[in-house]
């Protein structure tokens, strides 16, 4: 199906229709505006999956494609072994889809952690799998040009260890690699259910276990951060890190590759013991500390050394070297949901915070060059507001910072990837 550029339209397919409402710092010099823009369609579902976290993009170098995962359900987790299928999206051909690979370690929140690889980023791309018998979870490279549909080019397993891909290095090289069977444990949503856990029958806080780092090149892997030092560095803080099972999220490589940002928690889903610390660490595992202040939301690297995210109703920047707030982004009020869904583009210039309210994702863009805002109206969520299944936010900037992707469910029920375009729209001085 030939799916037209939706502006006023795209209320007839989705219930949504783009809409500028805050004016530019200057709004006489220029205002923005939105399109939005429906690139699947049923009644299989597409989605890309996590939130723009530190360059995270559909798009290939060119932006000629985008990747995604295609899947034949959405109201319920993979089973052990359901596999999803890669896609490849091609813009020149009204987002044809193309069928490249598929995976077993995937779920509806990240996805399956695609990532184009930085240093070839035209045609290679990471996600995560697993062994239909071991159930052992790796990460791939797999490389569109080889062959008549692509071939995987690597394969990052171990004897000692079933992990996935976390987040890639900005300057490729590296990636880092978590445990998603414990994730299916302890944060469902973020997990891969019925992989291997090779530390589940240990008590404590294993010392074999937590942040990996990787060699693309020769697949060698180190230990950076495990849940020992995690629990050992909390201690004086938090004497219940005893009693509470740790598990990682949110491993983001700052912009220049030089720290490395993560969460360290226990208990998520129990309300009132909950264990929710944000950690950093130079990219060779030292420096590792907790920050001074909590930092909420979903934060995301500003540079090597500036994190952007909340503190109170505030989107603020904050400096991890000299611990403390440093900054923030558009004035008070500017973001209904400081802690929502954020992404910062890949040259620095636009911001975007997503929130969801009343079953709908709303996002607010912010020009950082000037303060100009604009937010869009609400994408549905189809009723998966909550728990395993519910669709958050998560925009992805293209990598010129024109466009973002979300996911939202459409008129027919299915979970479909849209595109939002940001236009600024000159107005005449008085």
């Amino acid at each position: 199906m030939k799916l037209a550029s939706l502006t006023m339209a795209c209320g007839i397919i989705c219930g949504l229709s783009p809409q500028a409402f805050v004016a530019a710092a200057d709004p006489a010099r220029e205002q923005l505006s939105t399109e939005v823009r429906q690139i699947t369609s049923g009644p299989r579902h597409h989605f890309f999956g996590y939130f723009g976290h530190v360059r995270t993009t559909p798009w290939n170098a060119s932006g000629r494609y985008l990747v995604a995962l295609r899947t034949e359900f959405q109201n319920r987790m993979p089973r052990p072994g359901e596999a999803a299928e890669i896609v490849l999206l091609d813009t020149r051909n009204d987002y044809a889809v193309r069928v490249v690979e598929q995976t077993r370690a995937w779920n509806f929140q990240q996805g399956t952690m695609l990532y184009w690889n930085p240093e070839s980023p035209e045609t290679q791309f990471f996600f995560n799998d697993r062994d239909p018998v071991t159930h052992e979870v790796f990460c791939v490279l797999f490389d569109t040009s080889k062959g008549p549909t692509g071939e995987r080019i690597a394969e990052y397993r171990y004897q000692d260890a079933s992990f996935g891909n976390g987040g890639a290095a900005q300057r490729g090289g590296w990636f880092l690699g978590i445990n998603y069977r414990r994730l299916a444990r302890l944060r469902p949503v973020t997990g891969y259910p019925g992989a291997r856990d090779w530390t589940a029958s240990r008590a404590g806080h294993p010392d074999d276990d937590g942040v990996f780092k990787v060699n693309v090149k020769t697949r060698e892997k180190t230990l950076l951060a495990s849940f020992r030092q995690l629990a050992d560095a909390l201690r004086d803080k938090h004497p219940d890190v005893e009693q509470k099972e740790l598990f990682i999220n949110h491993t983001l490589w700052s912009r220049e590759d030089g720290r490395i940002f993560f969460f360290a928690r226990g208990d998520f889903e129990i309300r009132g013991k909950r264990l929710d610390v944000p950690f950093t660490m130079r990219a060779d595992g030292t420096d590792l500390r907790p920050l001074a202040m909590h930092i909420g939301g979903h934060p995301e690297w500003e540079s090597d050394r500036r994190l952007i995210g909340v503190r109170g109703k505030e989107q603020i920047l904050f400096d991890v070297q000299a611990q403390k707030i440093v900054g923030s982004l558009g004035p008070a009020g500017t973001f209904p949901n400081p802690g929502g869904d954020i992404a910062l583009s890949a040259d620095g210039q636009w911001f975007v915070n997503g929130h969801g309210d009343k079953g709908k994702n709303y996002y607010t863009i912010l020009r950082r060059s000037d303060g100009a805002v604009v937010r869009t109206d609400g994408f549905d969520q189809g009723g998966y507001v909550g728990g395993e299944l519910r669709i958050d936010p998560s925009p992805n900037w293209n990598r010129d910072g024109t466009q973002f992707s979300v996911v939202a469910v459409d008129a027919n029920k299915s979970r479909q990837m849209f595109l939002v375009t940001v236009k600024s729209n000159r107005q005449p001085r008085d």
